[in-house]
């Protein structure tokens, strides 16, 4: 199954100084039909105008993944961390029994395009903990690289459910091919460009759930940086 999710579909707020679209239901924007895939709960597409932001907030019980497209974005949370995320950079924030976090362009001239991203946790009353990490382009050009996974391989950063993220980027003749194993879901994201999935036009801000043993064939990218999640079915 290939259920396609166009970005002129998703949910949009404009407060001035954040332009976020959301494809999953979020804050005000409401859709049954949109509440989720499995796991992933959240893929916030945001841009932040200078020196603007999110003043400090709580969460609970939730996985907080931070992906950086443009920009630097400042980070300061209760657990004494304090960090600036630019591209490349993959940010988790496990909230646990409870964190409070602040997120504030770190330019006075630039925008700062994110995507922030939400996950379920496989367990309740986990310990709050912090992880940041630098993936280059290197690493995803012309394939998948791991960036999160639920035992922390391959140098990715560790979250408390059965999910693996992965990103690419793609760009004319470079071809991706990917298995969904049957009893799995996965998500596909185009964070930018253009990309061909198994003949279908993707391009930013585009989405696709997926279920069952499928084959995937990613080509014919134009500037293309994709997310897949893996998700427990």
């Amino acid at each position: 199954m290939m259920q396609f999710r166009r970005a002129d579909e998703r949910g949009h707020a404009n407060h001035g100084w954040l332009d976020s679209h959301h494809t999953f239901s979020f804050a005000d924007y409401y859709d049954p039909a949109h509440m989720g895939w499995s796991a992933l709960r959240v893929i916030n597409d945001d841009v932040v105008s200078p020196d603007g932001g999110f003043p400090t907030h709580a969460h609970r019980e939730m996985e907080i993944i931070s992906y950086v497209l443009d920009g630097a974005l400042e980070h300061k949370d209760s657990l004494g961390t304090g960090s600036v995320i630019v591209p490349g950079d993959v940010q988790l924030m496990s909230a646990g029994t409870g964190i409070a976090h602040s997120e504030f362009n770190h330019s006075a001239t630039e925008q700062v395009h994110f995507l922030q991203i939400w996950v379920h946790p496989k367990q309740s009353g986990l310990t709050p903990a912090y992880q940041q990490r630098h993936y280059p382009d290197t690493a995803k050009r012309g394939r998948l690289h791991l960036l999160v996974s639920p035992d922390g391989r391959d140098d990715s950063l560790l979250v408390h459910q059965d999910l693996y993220l992965y990103a690419a980027l793609i760009e004319g003749k470079e071809k991706i091919t990917w298995t969904l194993e049957d009893g799995r879901k996965g998500y596909l994201h185009v964070a930018r460009g253009e990309v061909t999935l198994n003949g279908h036009v993707m391009r930013a801000g585009d989405g696709v759930k997926l279920q069952g043993a499928l084959p995937l064939v990613l080509d014919a990218g134009l500037a293309a940086e994709i997310l897949l999640f893996d998700l427990p079915g």
